[in-house]
């Protein structure tokens, strides 16, 4: 862009004098009153030598002018010829500073100017001026450079809209004008032009009439948009006193002031006048906000702080002005600068109008959608306004200020004048333009629900516009406004014939306080608080006393002082000058001062003030009426953008209104507090992002009061359909809710209600029954207040009966029959039910033989408490019998019953909950309160062990259940109602378990996590078979079920529709291949360390009868003796992966030419199979010998090339004839004879890897089936160390042990110094034995798909899961290896060697140094582990061990307290 040529300080300074200025005579000390007098003066540079390039070039001090000189030169004469002296001598001076010569200013006589009135005289003045200036004898018109300023005044500000009259007297001012600068242009050469408006020093009244900027050149560029507000040049004063309200007045006059500059830089910049290289026009802003002045005066500055205002302005870059100091402010002068020498002008200024300014976000509406399942008003039209739905309400209504009028909701980026308009149809509270999809608003929310609504806003316009309906805020108003307000809104609706004045139900939304916060510096007692909050209690009180059937929300005021941060962050733009004018008190002193702390704390006083006047109960003494205070805006982050800048995209023009996205999001913010109770109400927002608009809750649908917030645990019954069958059904699978008049319950301390009515604190408490609280049988209360099974119930049927209230134990009368006793077993609970049978029989409020029955059974928790003291006890087994016991003589005595049987807690719910918050649970009580729960480490065996029994329990329940057992009878059923199998816990915002779910032991449940029970059990009742919820998410809103014409009846296997699975038949124990990686080296590895699983050519195996796979694969007790070695598990090759797993079939798959497996039965197809049954570890060294024996020999072995991997796995038999020569079968035995083996292997074979298998646990072999299995004498018989031992007997802790010793001591050759002095040798220990158990099928009893017939070996599932164990060892590093295993079927479990670890593990490359002993690694907590039989002499059956005893096993059974365990 090509730089404009240099306008200096120069040659002539005229002052056109302001058009018509309306200001009366009025004596101000020190100060120069203007009347209507165009000000005019001429100073001539004579051309005479040469003209200064800038203005450092005059001449003159560079220091600043002293100021003493122009405070004299301010105290003129008040009279408009010394007031025109004044001003332009101050220039003068200030110009002669940098240039003697420039000629003295003459202004013309005031009879002169005084006989012109009107903007049409403007032309006038500007042809008289151009004919002084080409007369003057002083001046070269064509080449000295001319200062002109044009003063004018942009006067009416008050009423918004001109009536008809106004509109007819009204000329072109702005025609007036342009004609002049054009003249101006046309005729002077080389000339600056200030255009400057005196509105603010002229004190321009607000009433008078005056002329519209509305025609020519220049009106398209002012107010594209149509504006109901005009730019005025002054006339004439008015002949009445100004009438306009300070509220009605301040927005327009602050807009006004703000917009004019901007308005005219941006005309300005785009005129021809700036086209021009010798002229130009630029507006000078010189006037900022200032309180209004005392009734009489006028706000003027005196002429030396004018003249001041305009030289500075003069000499900074459009759109980049400083505001304008006062005359009380005296400053140096401002000085041109060698960086900066010019007057500035639009083109050297690169002024972009903020118009054209880059905006991030494009204005736009912002929509929602409004999807709810319950869109229903209520079933009747609701008396009580704490049971208000939203599509109950008709009529909506608001009262405030402007953000509720919607000043600027719609305006376009940087239209500032269009902040006037008011968008009242897209205003947050009350707005109803277009609907949800486009325009977020309470109303369109609320249509959605209701599109009957009447009473919002549409379209634009002021509180008495018919648009504007029942939304009579007003802007600018403030709290002392608002009683008349909700005066008019009153007698608004009274005389409406759309509103229904006594029966249609209102939301009436009030918002104040944002006018008072701005102006409380002004007038400190007149904004306190306490008159703040009198006057919404005066608006309060006249709804309160006037309006039926009403609901107001009170909207505490928005934390205004965030606002401080969008004016002080000079990044954003915004009209600095209109914000300061709206909001001066909250934006015009420092942080940190002692009024801007003032302002805060009276913020807090406003809002804490409203909160007290609503509290106190005011507005709450009628049951149709009620006052809530909403307080979502009371913390509320200025919203940023991507860069952290404030973003003005959420405001008007202004910075100041909300936009329209701002209305939607507070709208939203609205909507979710109305839906939130009480005390838990949002108070903090973030805008930046979209607010979700939330749904009623399904339990509690209503809006929410502050009586209604306290029901707390109640729930809302939907059901439309309330009606029993229309007579008494004869079968349980058609009943109907209605038809059930008795309830009962039975369990432990869970249904008797321990705790749930307990303080936080109140430990002690604990041991109180609420069994009027008890989810399943509790009926204290109302279902409003109280969710219970029977309180939903009494909801169809008001002579329900049976359920207890109060507190109390078993015995009491208050229990009826809710017959649970805390730390009742399954083995108790057979007496529960002959108890509660007699009471049913004896009891003159049960019919008997004719009354419906609901019976609910939970059980199992006491058990599993107590599981650890006595395994066989309380086993799965028992546990399946108990219970079939008492479910038994349910279905033998009792007629007409539905029986519901509830799934117990995990374990590890309770185990996350007590141990997860040692500082709110007693710890310290744990081993009393559930000790074999509570206390095991995590990861241990018994840990483990007791998971897997809790699924061994919940099992035995779905077994007996869906045996059919129950199903025999019409009028008899028995459901598993599984929704606690699994339960998600709720937490708190910073990630920890919220414990009021709760009782103080935290094992018990609180009220609200009864509550959630009861909906649960609820809804599993309505849900069919096959499809019931298994889930409890305590956090979730679980609306209760209702029942339809379709499907009315409670859910049963018969009207389910719904046939028991049965589990389909596994047809083989193969696995599937899932690795991707298979290949071999890229050359024959020389290192073991760096043996790939594709470098094996050859597989051996050492060891017994459990290697020969004795008994794998028999059909009958005949064939037990058969060796099924092709189905070994770590040798055999029978089949392919898919239908048979053995660790040589897995090798297949990553070289299929893989030699030395064995296939069949019979002893020429062995192969490298060298194990012998009945072998103990005195034979390993024989057998290695044979191994290496055959290897030499065979042609299909290259000894010294081919990799071989060799297993070894012996010590059951070690273990089973100790106790008969104990020294010779010593642990320092056993290893001895294994370390021989594992020498002559070293010396003999090269390229070899050896899988040592430590042995497993041995221990109670004699009680392993618990009689279920056929164990020959003669096999316990030959295994001399189990034979009448006593699990407790010394003999079988030496045992013990010993096994122990075995495993310990083997681990050592991981270690073994001299299998490390070969890199192509490697010994490795493969743990996965070390920790054992039964695996139990679902019933909780040992799972003998694992076993052979007999029980004495593997079978070949067993097989199976050792093979898939030893290879996912081998795929482990050394120190981190599983040491059980998990014997649960699945196809999947084989784990891939990965690119980063492709390598078999050895202690080399694993990378642990030579003296670290291997870490004991943590068994699978969740899996469980087996037992299995080892090979004993020939004949000789091993039976299985169904549980490790690795630590001591606790003799003394723990402490426990019945009220206290379930």
């Amino acid at each position: 862009m090509a730089r404009w040529p240099s306008v200096f300080l120069p040659g002539l300074l005229l002052l056109l004098g302001q058009v018509l200025l309306l200001v009366k005579w009025a004596a101000f000390p020190g100060k120069v009153a203007f009347q209507t007098s165009p000000l005019g003066g001429v100073l001539v540079l004579p051309q005479s030598g040469e003209r200064p390039a800038q203005p450092a070039q005059l001449g003159g001090s560079r220091g600043g002018l002293p100021t003493d000189r122009l405070a004299e030169l301010g105290r003129t004469e008040e009279r408009p010829q010394q007031a025109c002296v004044g001003v332009v001598t101050v220039l003068s001076d200030i110009i002669r500073h940098f240039n003697p010569s420039v000629l003295l200013p003459v202004c013309p006589p005031g009879e002169r100017a005084e006989a012109r009135h009107g903007a049409e005289d403007l032309w006038v003045q500007a042809k008289e001026l151009v004919r002084s200036l080409k007369e003057n004898v002083h001046l070269d018109f064509q080449n000295d450079w001319k200062l002109i300023s044009v003063f004018f005044s942009n006067a009416s500000q008050c009423h918004l809209g001109a009536s008809a009259q106004q509109e007819r007297s009204e000329t072109g001012g702005l025609d007036e004008l342009t004609a002049a600068l054009d003249y101006l242009h046309q005729e002077v050469p080389k000339a600056f032009v200030n255009l400057v408006d005196l509105s603010e020093a002229a004190g321009v009244s607000h009433g008078h009439q005056g002329s519209r900027l509305r025609d020519g050149p220049l009106a398209p560029q002012l107010s594209p948009q149509p504006s109901p507000y005009r730019l005025i040049l002054t006339r004439s004063p008015p002949a009445e006193h100004d009438r306009c309200s300070e509220a009605t007045s301040k927005l327009p006059k602050a807009v006004m002031q703000g917009a004019s500059p901007e308005t005219w830089e941006t005309l300005l910049a785009a005129s021809k006048y700036s086209e021009q290289e010798l002229f130009t026009v630029v507006f000078q802003p010189l006037f900022r906000s200032a309180p209004a002045p005392p009734p009489g005066t006028r706000p003027l500055q005196d002429p030396a702080t004018l003249a001041l205002n305009l030289w500075t302005s003069m000499l900074e870059p459009a759109g980049q002005k400083a505001e304008p100091f006062s005359e009380g402010e005296r400053r140096p002068v401002k000085c041109p600068t060698q960086e900066s020498p010019y007057l500035f002008t639009y083109r050297n200024s690169n002024y972009t109008p903020s118009s054209s300014k880059p905006y991030e976000r494009v204005e736009e509406r912002e929509g929602a959608a409004v999807g709810c399942p319950d869109m229903e008003p209520s079933h009747s039209i609701p008396t009580s306004v704490h049971r208000l739905k939203p599509a109950d309400i008709q009529v909506i209504g608001a009262l405030g200020d402007s953000l509720t009028a919607g000043n600027g909701a719609g305006s376009k980026p940087a239209d500032v004048l269009d902040v006037l308009t008011q968008y009242r149809g897209l205003s947050w509270s009350v707005g109803g333009d277009q609907d949800i999809s486009t325009v977020t608003t309470l109303a369109n929310i609320l249509r959605e629900f209701n599109p009957s609504l009447k009473g919002f806003s549409v379209g634009k316009g002021k509180e008495n516009h018919p648009n504007a309906f029942l939304n009579q805020a007003v802007a600018g108003a403030r709290a002392e406004n608002l009683p008349a307000q909700a005066r008019r809104l009153v007698d608004l609706m009274k005389n409406d014939t759309r509103i229904n004045f006594q029966e249609d139900w209102k939301i009436i939304t009030l918002f104040i306080g944002g006018n008072d916060l701005c102006d409380f510096c002004n007038d400190p007692a007149h904004f306190s608080p306490q008159n703040f909050t009198g006057r919404i209690a005066e608006a309060l009180d006249t709804l309160h006393a006037e309006v039926p059937r009403a609901f107001v929300n009170l909207v505490t005021v928005l934390e205004i002082v965030n606002l401080r941060e969008l004016y002080q962050d000079k990044r954003v733009y915004c009209p600095r000058l209109i914000l300061s004018s709206l909001c001066p008190c909250v934006l015009k002193f420092d942080d940190n001062s002692t009024e801007l702390n003032a302002l805060i704390e009276l913020n807090k006083k406003y809002q804490e003030g409203t909160h007290q006047l609503v509290e106190s109960g005011r507005y709450d003494t009628r049951e149709d009426f009620t006052v809530v205070v909403q307080p979502f805006l009371e913390k509320v982050d200025m919203p940023k953008t991507s860069e952290g800048l404030p973003d003005s995209s959420f405001f008007a023009p202004d910075c100041f209104h909300f936009h329209s996205k701002t209305h939607a999001r507070v709208a939203s913010a609205l909507w979710n507090n109305m839906l939130e109770p009480v005390g838990q109400k949002t108070a903090q927002n973030n805008f930046e992002n979209k607010i979700h608009i939330t749904c009623p809750s399904q339990v509690w649908p209503f809006l929410s009061t502050y009586r209604n917030s306290a029901q707390g645990h109640g729930t809302w019954l939907p059901c439309r359909d309330r009606t029993p069958s229309a007579s008494p059904p004869s079968s349980v699978h058609a009943l109907r809710p209605a038809d059930i008049q008795v309830v009962a319950a039975l369990g432990d301390s869970l249904t008797a209600g321990n705790g749930i009515g307990s303080k936080p604190d109140d430990l002690h408490d604990v041991a109180t029954q609420y069994r009027g609280l008890s989810y399943s049988s509790g009926g204290d209360s109302t279902l409003e207040n109280v969710t219970t099974l029977p309180n939903i119930l009494r909801e169809f049927n008001g002579n329900l009966t049976g359920y207890a209230v109060g507190t109390g134990d078993a015995n009491d009368t208050n229990a009826f029959l809710n017959q649970a006793v805390p730390g009742t077993k399954a083995e108790e609970l057979m007496s529960q039910v002959q108890t509660l049978v007699k009471r049913m029989k004896n009891d003159h409020r049960v019919n008997f033989q004719e009354d419906w029955k609901v019976i609910t059974v939970l059980i199992g928790n006491s058990d599993l408490c107590d599981y650890c003291t006595d395994s066989n006890l309380y086993s799965a087994a028992n546990f399946f019998n108990h219970l079939r016991n008492a479910l038994d003589i349910l279905h033998r005595e009792v007629p007409r019953a539905l029986v519901n049987v509830v799934d117990f807690m995990s374990p590890s719910v309770m185990r996350q909950v007590f141990l997860g918050n040692p500082d709110k649970c007693p710890v310290q009580r744990a081993s009393l309160l559930c000790h074999c729960v509570l206390t095991p480490r995590e990861g241990s065996q018994e840990l483990a062990r007791l998971e897997a029994v809790a699924r061994a329990y919940q099992s035995s329940k779905r077994e007996l259940v869906e045996s059919g057992r129950y199903d025999t009878r019409e009028d008899f059923s028995v459901v598993l109602q599984p929704f606690l199998q699994r339960v998600r816990l709720p937490t708190l915002a910073n990630g920890r378990l919220d414990m009021s779910f709760f009782a103080p032991d935290c094992i018990h449940p609180s009220q609200k996590f009864h509550s959630q029970l009861s909906r649960a059990l609820w809804v599993n009742m309505f849900q069919p078979l096959g499809r019931k919820t298994d889930t409890l998410d305590l956090t979730a809103e679980t609306p209760l079920s209702c029942p339809t014409q379709n499907e009315p009846f409670l859910r049963t296997l018969r009207n389910s529709n719904y046939t028991y699975p049965t589990k389909p038949a596994i047809e083989n124990w193969g696995s599937d291949f899932l690795c991707t990686e298979w290949s071999p080296s890229k050359s024959v590895p020389t290192s073991v360390h760096q043996l790939q699983p594709a470098d094996i050519n050859v597989v051996a195996a050492l060891g017994d009868s459990l290697t020969t796979a004795v008994g794998a694969r028999s059909s009958n007790s005949s064939d037990s003796a058969t060796s099924w070695r092709g189905l070994s598990w770590s040798i055999g090759g029978d089949g392919v992966l898919e239908t048979h797993t053995t660790l040589p079939n897995i090798l297949k798959k990553f070289n299929p030419h893989l030699r030395g497996f064995s296939t069949g039965t019979r002893e020429e197809t062995a192969g490298l199979n060298a194990a012998v049954e009945g072998a103990r570890a005195r034979d390993m060294p024989a057998q290695a010998r044979n191994l290496v024996a055959r290897m030499k020999s065979s042609p299909e072995i290259n000894l010294e090339k081919d990799w071989k991997l060799i297993t070894l796995f012996i010590g059951g038999n070690d273990l089973c004839h100790y106790c008969e020569n104990p020294e010779a079968h010593s642990p320092a035995e056993y290893v001895r004879h294994l370390q021989q083996a594992l020498d002559i292997l070293y010396e003999e074979l090269p390229r070899t890897f050896v899988n040592v298998v430590e042995v497993m646990e041995l221990t109670g072999l004699h009680q392993g089936q618990g009689g279920k299995c056929a164990m020959p004498l003669a096999a316990q018989s030959n295994c001399t160390c189990l034979r009448g031992s006593q699990e407790k007997s010394p003999e079988m802790q030496e045992l013990k042990k010993v096994n122990w010793h075995f495993q310990s001591e083997l681990s050592r050759f991981n270690y073994e110094p001299r299998y490390m002095q070969r890199d192509d040798f490697a010994v490795v220990v493969q743990p996965f034995f070390q920790n054992t158990f039964v695996p139990l099928n679902d019933r909780g009893g040992a799972d003998l798909t694992f076993f052979s017939e007999d029980c004495s070996y593997f079978s070949e599932r067993g097989h199976a899961e050792m093979a898939i164990a030893l290879w996912n060892n081998m795929l482990e590093p050394v120190g981190h290896k599983t040491t059980s295993n998990n014997f649960t079927h699945s196809r999947t479990k084989l784990r891939c060697p990965s690119p980063e670890s492709p390598y078999l593990y050895t202690l080399k490359n694993s990378r642990l140094l030579m003296d670290q002993p291997e870490e004991s690694s943590t068994a699978l907590y969740w899996a469980v582990p087996v037992a299995a039989g080892a090979g004993l002499a020939v004949g000789v059956g091993v039976a299985v061990a169904w549980r490790a005893v690795r630590g001591r096993k606790r003799t003394e059974p723990p402490m426990s307290l019945n009220a206290m365990s379930f």
